[in-house]
């Protein structure tokens, strides 16, 4: 790689990073609003119709969405260690099984998880799986990407075994 194309390519790195964090920021800060902030409002000036089940139920179904903002937030971070310098093999590795992990047990909260939490909120009412191909391929896709996080690990293992011998 040419000295232009891996200072452009840092320097994109570090917009990635900045673009992650806003909006880890803008989309947290929302789901904080929607899920403790205005039921907390409304609780005060006693306008709060629903109940502490369906605000329960309602966090329950906003839950994969943390995950999926920690994979934002996570490569994010490996953008930012790529911009300023660090080797590309193991952060891209370490960053494959962070973002792979997070995403893994998203999807997987978001089918199994999120329907049966609320079925034990609301006493048994509803399913027992939730249709969402979304999560399913989410879910799919971050355990691809973990097992692929850990193939590149042991490839550098590998190699730096190898290096050793020469």
């Amino acid at each position: 790689m040419a000295a232009d194309d891996l200072a452009r390519f840092r320097t994109l790195c570090g917009h990635y990073r900045w673009l992650a964090v806003f909006m880890v920021v803008s989309v947290g800060a929302l789901l904080a609003l929607m899920y403790f902030v205005a039921p907390a409002i409304l609780a005060a000036r006693g306008d709060f119709r629903g109940t502490p089940n369906g605000w329960l139920s309602a966090v329950v179904w906003g839950a994969p969405s943390l995950f999926y903002l920690y994979a934002v937030w996570s490569l994010g971070q490996a953008m930012g260690r790529l911009a300023k310098g660090d080797l590309i093999q193991p952060t891209l590795a370490r960053a494959l099984r962070r973002v792979g992990l997070a995403l893994g047990i998203g999807g997987v909260l978001s089918v199994f998880g999120v329907t049966n939490l609320t079925r034990l909120i609301q006493s048994g009412h509803g399913g027992w799986l939730h249709f969402d191909v979304s999560g399913m391929t989410l879910g799919m896709i971050g355990g691809a990407l973990f097992l692929l996080g850990r193939v590149l690990d042991q490839a550098t293992a590998v190699q730096a075994e190898l290096d050793e011998m020469i």
